[in-house]
């Protein structure tokens, strides 16, 4: 495995390397402490890319946006010191699969990478607290405009009409989707095929009125959190 690993602090890399080093034995690390040594080491084999916001050459994203723009299949996770739930729901907007704020333990940080290793998306529990009464979800779409979806009359409302529109294995799905878990883990609980896991997570986006995988968690554990409280 190869892990890319961008802060412009040593001892926040040692300590994350450290860390990363019990996925597995012999990861092979690719280190940098500004922007362009992240360009000069980014590469398609990268099993994961841990990226920081705030380092030197860095402007505002720019440098996820040219990551994601060289490299799509790489799986990006931003490690930031932000706690700005509109500076999480940004980075995820573009495409990383999960964010970690760095006051959260290693612990916590090591099952978000292994969750992203496994094809899941890791959203900060503080980005769906965060989010007003009576919205759900979303993510604002591509060029301005609001994708946050208000249920009549709040939370309990949304749920009740998402089961008249979903089916009760498309409500399965949803769950084990706000959990995190990828395709194969959905499919192997329930006991259907990756390509049927699919096909519910199609009609699901359009009952999300979502765009994607990673605004799908983030509505679905909003919607979860609403139905436990």
């Amino acid at each position: 495995m190869k892990i890319l690993i961008a802060d412009d602090h040593r001892l926040v890399i040692e300590a994350v390397k450290a860390k990363l080093s019990e996925l597995e034995p012999g990861i092979e690390f690719v280190l940098a402490m500004s922007v362009d040594e992240l360009l000069a080491g980014a590469n398609d084999d990268l099993d994961l890319a841990l990226i920081d916001l705030n380092m030197p050459g860095a402007d505002g994203q720019a440098h996820i946006d040219e990551i994601r723009r060289r490299h799509p299949a790489v799986p990006v996770i931003v490690l930031s010191g932000y706690e700005d739930p509109a500076i999480m729901r940004s980075a995820l907007e573009r495409g990383v699969l999960g964010f970690i704020p760095k006051a959260y333990s290693p612990e916590v940080m090591i099952s978000a990478v292994r969750l992203v290793l496994a094809g899941g998306v890791y959203v900060p529990p503080m980005m769906l607290t965060a989010l007003p009464p009576g919205i759900v979800a979303g993510v604002a779409p591509q060029g301005g405009g609001e994708a946050l979806t208000r249920g009549g009359g709040g939370a309990g409302q949304t749920l009740e009409h998402l089961r008249s529109v979903l089916t009760e294995r498309q409500v399965e799905v949803l769950q084990l989707l706000s959990q995190g878990k990828p395709n194969k883990l959905i499919g192997r609980s329930l006991g259907i095929s990756e390509g049927t896991v699919k096909i519910h997570l199609a009609a699901i986006f359009r009952a999300l009125n979502v765009r994607n995988r990673t605004e799908a968690v983030v509505a679905a554990q909003a919607l979860t959190e609403a139905q436990q409280a």
